[in-house]
C-alpha cells in the first residue's frame, strides 16, 4: 500500500509537468479526472493483484462512470501516467503502459483478438498519444514515440518514432524527447504529402503527352488548332 501512495504522489506531480494550466497540488487533486481515474485503477489493480477480482471490476466500473475513462483494473501501468482531459480513453486489460506516458482524450489501446492471452498493446516510456490515437493489437510503441492525433495504429513502432495517419505510418524517425510534447505544427502530414507527390506525378504526365502529342502531329499542333478555331467560326 506505501508503493501505491508513492504512485498516487507521482501521478499529481506528472500533472504538473506536463499540463501548464495546473496551478495547485489542490486544483489536480479536485478537478483533474484523468488523475482520478488513474488512482481508481491503481486500487482496483490492487485488488486484482490480490484476486478479488468482482471488487476490481466493480470499482473499473464506478470509476469510468465518474470520469469518463475506462481502464480495466488487469492493465499493467508504470508510474507517471498523464491523462489529459481524458473523456473516452479506453485502456484494455492486457495492455502494458510504461512510465511517463501521456495520453489525450480519446485514445483507446484496444485489441484486435478474441484470444484470452496478450491482445492489447504494450506503450514503453516517454511516449506521447495524440486526441483521438487508436493502437490496436498485440503490438509495442517504442520509447519516445509520439502517435499523431486520430492516427490508428496496428503494427509495431520502434523507438523514437512519429506515426501518423489511418493506418499509422512512420513518418519520421526523431530524437529522444526530453519533453512529452506532440509539436503538433511539426507533424508530418502524410495525406498532404501524398497528395502533393501525386500532383507531381501528373503534372509529369501532362508534359510528357502534350509533348508525344506535338510529335504526333509533326511539331504543327498550333496551327492545327488555328485551323479548327477558324472552322467554329465559319460553320456555327
Amino acid at each position: 500500500m506505501v508503493r501505491l501512495f508513492q504512485k498516487a504522489k507521482s501521478d499529481i506531480q506528472s500533472a504538473f509537468e506536463r499540463d501548464p494550466a495546473a496551478r495547485r497540488p489542490l486544483e489536480v487533486l479536485l478537478t483533474y479526472p484523468g488523475v482520478h481515474a488513474i488512482w481508481g485503477y491503481r486500487l482496483a489493480h490492487w485488488l486484482w493483484l490480490h484476486h478479488i477480482k468482482l471488487i476490481a471490476r466493480w470499482l473499473a466500473h464506478i470509476n469510468r462512470f465518474l470520469t469518463g475513462i475506462e481502464i480495466h483494473p488487469g492493465a499493467a501501468i508504470g508510474e507517471k501516467l498523464f491523462i489529459d482531459h481524458g473523456m473516452g480513453v479506453v485502456i484494455g486489460e492486457t495492455a502494458i503502459i510504461g512510465n511517463n506516458v501521456t495520453l489525450y482524450h480519446g485514445v483507446t489501446l484496444g485489441g484486435v483478438s478474441l484470444d484470452k492471452g496478450k491482445r492489447h498493446p504494450t506503450i514503453e516510456d516517454d511516449v506521447v498519444i495524440g486526441a483521438g490515437g487508436k493502437v490496436l493489437g498485440n503490438i509495442i510503441i517504442g520509447r519516445g514515440s509520439r502517435v499523431g492525433a486520430n492516427a490508428v495504429v496496428v503494427h509495431s513502432v520502434p523507438p523514437n518514432s512519429v506515426v501518423v495517419g489511418v493506418p499509422g505510418q512512420v513518418m519520421v524517425r526523431s530524437k529522444p524527447q526530453h519533453q512529452p510534447d506532440l509539436d503538433h505544427d511539426k507533424m508530418p502530414d502524410a495525406i498532404g504529402e501524398t497528395l502533393a507527390s501525386v500532383m507531381a506525378r501528373l503534372e509529369v504526365l501532362e508534359t510528357e503527352m502534350h509533348t508525344h502529342q506535338l510529335e504526333r502531329n509533326g511539331g504543327n499542333g498550333h496551327a492545327i488548332s488555328g485551323s479548327r478555331e477558324s472552322q467554329i467560326l465559319e460553320h456555327p
